[in-house]
């Protein structure tokens, strides 16, 4: 109970702060919300310690810090991207026929922000905030192979083709960078195969992965570069509408 008191009163803080042009002293924040000056100055501690707010070194006044504008930037971005990317999902279920995902990195998974399903009686689907690991799924290698983000410290097993060895996923991230977009053969759950592309923006970085997931029996090894190649050219056209220079991705392929 002690804890839930301690957080209201530090979102009560941030929204105090909000609407002070000038900031505001201990004191202040403690006469607001009717408690001790110690016990406000723990909470603006913490706060600060956590980058929600910070202290004017001269005044020794606070005010919201650069922590509240990293996690608006990154919910505008999210926003952002799925805005743009619905259509090309809509695109890639009318191209495939499959299930057409959008995912972000987030807690060193591949978290699903967006799917358009498929019309086909038999269809794979993710549910919308599901996370899901790196190493076996398609959206995941994307983020290994094309982002800044570190080889998973384990690696569970889901089923037999599961890839569990470094040294094999690291050929298989080589082969995935090569061919510009990333296979899940059966990796992660048997009887699906999945496929998916990077997506950039602006400035180049990797904001996301967008793919497909179907039946093995529809998406089958004879057609997984067919699969591969329209899921590329779809994801190289929403970097492009976000501002990314498709010119760089053709001159890395041409190396």
């Amino acid at each position: 109970m002690a804890e839930i008191q301690s957080l209201a009163r530090g979102l009560k803080i941030l929204n105090l702060l909000e609407h002070s042009r000038n900031g505001m002293g201990t004191t202040e924040v403690a006469n607001q919300l009717s408690i001790d000056k110690s016990s406000a100055s723990r909470l603006l501690h913490t706060l600060a310690n956590y980058g929600f707010v910070e202290q004017d070194e001269q005044s020794a006044r606070y005010r919201l810090g650069p922590q509240l504008v990293t996690l608006g930037q990154h919910l505008l971005n999210r926003i952002t991207l799925r805005d743009h990317a619905r259509p090309y999902l809509h695109e890639l279920v009318d191209k495939t026929g499959e299930c057409a995902h959008l995912a972000i990195l987030a807690q060193r998974q591949a978290l699903y922000i967006d799917q358009v399903e498929s019309t086909a009686a038999l269809r794979v689907e993710s549910e919308i905030g599901t996370l899901s690991p790196l190493h076996c799924t398609a959206l995941g290698k994307v983020m290994l192979a094309f982002g800044d983000c570190c080889m998973p410290d384990e690696m569970n097993t889901f089923t037999h083709r599961t890839v569990t060895d470094r040294s094999t996923l690291e050929a298989q991230l080589t082969q995935t960078g090569a061919r510009g977009y990333a296979i899940d053969d059966e990796e992660y759950n048997y009887g699906v195969r999945c496929v998916a592309a990077p997506v950039y923006d602006h400035r180049g970085a990797l904001v996301g992965a967008i793919g497909i997931s179907g039946p093995a029996g529809r998406v089958t090894l004879e057609r997984i570069d067919d699969f591969g190649s329209v899921v590329k050219d779809t994801a190289i056209v929403l970097s492009t509408r976000l501002g990314y220079d498709a010119n760089l991705l053709r001159a890395a392929d041409s190396e």
